[in-house]
């Protein structure tokens, strides 16, 4: 992927953290930046810091990644005006104190942070691979170490608690990259995971109460979002990292992830649940 080519690049979870630190940094290089957020506003702030940076173009799309029907609308709507896409960054995430549902009736953290992405990417990947060779990156984390993966329950109706529930999700942004990378290797499309590392953002707002002081004490020794945002940039355009796929990266070196992340059979499971739980099962 050559850095003197402006590349259209989308970005969910476009409008703060390390989204919109990764949007500028890419926007500096020159690309065509298409910012996805939930807020109209806030998208609207984004894209003139985008455009300040040095973008070729902004584009901005309204979606609400809490809603499947909403996640269908974005990918209609790119499809209907982009034709091509040259990196897919997955990056819109959350995370809920208490067991939450979303209007789908799944449990909020691994519905926006696994599923969500899951279905965009499903719907727009020939733009994607139309625009070969290109890339798609997942923000995951290394949460995702001491994951589990329950077929019965992946929602947590047992058991719920908010590191639980955000671990299933990373692991599960892990297993489909893996998944997925195997799918795509010879279609010139590569497909790798990172952690951000500790980051000082605003995802960790659906945190208990008692847990805020202490959260608001280690931000003071996190990374800022601009270098949380420096790996999505990293695995978006590096030339380093041109034909790499299936990686886990931390700080822009790839790691191991968990033997479970590893498992191609957990991998087809998930992808086959996910399908279903999306509409996408035939």
């Amino acid at each position: 992927m050559s850095m003197n080519t402006p590349k259209t690049i989308v970005i969910t979870g476009a409008t703060n953290g390390i989204g919109l630190e990764a949007a500028q940094q890419l926007a500096a290089q020159g690309h065509h930046l298409v910012l996805v957020g939930r807020s109209p506003e806030r998208l609207a702030h984004a894209a003139e810091l985008v455009t300040t940076a040095g973008a070729a173009g902004v584009d901005t799309y309204v979606a609400d990644f809490s809603s499947l029907d909403s996640v269908r609308g974005l990918a209609k709507e790119l499809r209907s005006r982009l034709d091509r896409i040259d990196v897919l960054v997955n990056n819109a995430g959350g995370v809920h104190d208490r067991r939450t549902l979303t209007a789908d009736g799944y449990e909020a953290t691994f519905a926006i942070n696994h599923l969500a992405g899951f279905l965009l990417t499903e719907q727009v990947l020939d733009l994607v691979v139309a625009a070969a060779p290109s890339r798609i990156v997942f923000t995951s984390s290394q949460g995702h170490y001491s994951a589990t993966m329950d077929f019965d329950d992946l929602g947590y109706e047992r058991g719920y608690t908010i590191m639980k529930a955000y671990g299933r999700s990373k692991l599960a942004n892990v297993l489909y990259t893996r998944s997925l990378a195997a799918e795509l290797k010879d279609a010139g499309v590569t497909v790798n995971a990172l952690h951000p590392g500790a980051v000082a953002t605003d995802i960790w707002s659906g945190a208990p109460r008692f847990a805020k002081p202490v959260l608001a004490l280690a931000k003071l020794f996190m990374r800022s979002p601009a270098d949380g945002g420096r790996t999505i940039t990293f695995l978006a355009t590096d030339p380093s990292v041109e034909g790499q796929t299936g990686g886990y990266y931390d700080n822009n070196a790839l790691k191991e992830p968990s033997r479970l992340a590893q498992d191609d059979a957990v991998a087809a499971r998930l992808r086959e649940e996910s399908g279903r739980l999306v509409g996408l099962d035939g």
